[in-house]
């Protein structure tokens, strides 16, 4: 099972990526075009009028799948932000229910907002919402990437929260952290003092 979610929470990071290569794709391509415009109207006297129709809309879309696309293999390499001042002073167990409470609170937020945003989903597919841009775009499309981004981080979390209770430390411990190139992470064994 192990390898299987380690792809998942990879393949989630790579779907994220590809979704800021296709927004700076597609601006770029309207960035040529206005230069394009720009210089037929430098030199003919008027512009030609090229654009990339709803780019904005299409580039937020994808803005907003790549975000939540890239949130659970962000958890899972530590790159999220964690305020860790008091949690690093405090007694090993101490530390362990903390990290505990967390995981658990941020998995029950996570399930509840990809249960929610499955409801809103299914609501802008029964009302056939669209996009107000030039192109309309069913709002399911785009909704739908924030929800699959969603299930994988809800997936992440009980991950977490499975390993906390068999004692293992979680996943993002000693990652994400500012060390020096080729230094090796501190064993979480010897900062517990054991």
């Amino acid at each position: 099972m192990r390898p299987f979610l380690d792809g998942l929470y990879r393949s989630s990071g790579w779907i994220s990526a590809s979704f800021i290569a296709a927004i700076c794709t597609l601006v770029f391509a309207q960035v040529i075009l206005n230069i394009v415009d720009r210089l037929s109207s430098l030199v003919t006297g008027s512009a030609i009028g090229l654009s990339i129709p709803s780019y904005a809309d299409f580039t937020g879309f994808f803005l907003a799948s790549a975000s939540f696309f890239a949130l659970a293999f962000t958890l899972r390499e530590g790159g999220h932000i964690r305020v860790t001042l008091f949690i690093q002073h405090a007694p090993s167990r101490l530390r362990k229910l903390i990290e505990f409470w967390c995981v658990g609170l941020a998995t029950a937020v996570s399930i509840y907002f990809a249960w929610y945003t499955g409801l809103l989903v299914l609501e802008a597919l029964e009302y056939n919402d669209l996009s107000s841009g030039m192109i309309p775009v069913p709002l399911w499309i785009p909704q739908a990437g924030m929800l699959a981004g969603l299930i994988v981080l809800s997936i992440a979390l009980v991950d977490e929260l499975l390993g906390l209770l068999k004692g293992a430390d979680p996943s993002y411990h000693n990652k994400g952290e500012n060390l020096l190139e080729g230094e090796e992470p501190i064993p979480n064994s010897i900062l517990d003092g054991e």
